[in-house]
């Protein structure tokens, strides 16, 4: 899959579909480092998830190249970036 391609897939995939299942990103990730926050015991702000949901993605490219986790990974780290800029 071509870089360029990559990238278009993570842009539909963060403000289609799963933008319209999963809500707000800031809203979402917010609830998730609240939960994280509590289980771990450590503040976790919500572009810490979007960082760590990217590494988990780089995690799973450790078993070969899979064009989903790189697309997913891309996202992530969009939205970890819009994320931190709040």
């Amino acid at each position: 899959m071509k870089r360029s391609d990559v990238l278009d897939a993570a842009n539909q995939l963060i403000h289609g579909d799963r933008a319209k299942d999963y809500g707000d990103a800031h809203e979402n990730f917010s609830a998730i480092a609240q939960m994280w926050s509590a289980y771990l015991g450590a503040k976790i702000q919500p572009h810490d998830v979007a960082h760590m949901m990217a590494l988990l993605k780089i995690a799973r490219l450790r078993n070969g190249p899979h064009d989903d986790s790189s697309c997913d990974g891309c996202g992530y780290l969009a939205l970890g970036s819009e994320l931190s800029d709040k």
